[in-house]
């Protein structure tokens, strides 16, 4: 009997926290993703923990995308407005191509918890050198709604229509 499903392979994903105030004692948004991927059968390829500086985000970030191991990103903290929130930012120029609809679904689906509030998120993904980034907000609410309703589906291979995961291999095509 023939079936369409997809079996579930794991991806090799990196966590990186951005703040000034947490430690590795006290970054619940951080030990959250953590924890959601290893459970979802994905593995934990690196964990770190740099201060809102655009430069430090960016030399992380750009250190696992040139890591062929490493296939995915997540970040968490940094996606603000405030001065010192500067995610965005250290992110965009790496990329390849940006997956507009990341950030708008991640609003939309913020929408239905906080309301107007959610403007004030720019979470944001795409791709660098064939590693999928994807920018969460630092509250570990808004890392449960992002891995939970968007990230974990899409990086799950069995995911039907259609999932981030299957890509993999055509990214660099």
């Amino acid at each position: 009997m023939a079936t369409d499903v997809e079996p579930f392979v794991p991806i090799n994903i990196a966590v990186l926290t951005i703040s000034d105030s947490r430690t590795q004692a006290t970054d619940k948004s951080g030990k959250l993703l953590c924890d959601r991927l290893t459970t979802t059968g994905h593995q934990l390829a690196e964990k770190a923990i740099v201060p809102d500086d655009i430069y430090q985000i960016r030399a992380t970030v750009s250190r696992w995308v040139a890591d062929a191991t490493i296939q995915a990103i997540i970040t968490t903290g940094g996606t603000g407005i405030t001065g010192r929130d500067g995610t965005p930012e250290s992110i965009k120029p790496l990329l390849d191509k940006e997956l507009q609809g990341f950030g708008e679904l991640f609003r939309m689906l913020s929408y239905q918890d906080i309301k107007t509030s959610s403007l004030h998120s720019r979470a944001l993904a795409g791709v660098a050198n064939r590693t999928y980034i994807f920018c969460l907000p630092g509250s570990s609410g808004a890392c449960q709604m992002g891995w939970d309703a968007i990230i974990q589906p899409q990086l799950d291979s069995s995911h039907r229509p259609c999932n981030l995961a299957d890509l993999m291999p055509r990214l660099q095509e």
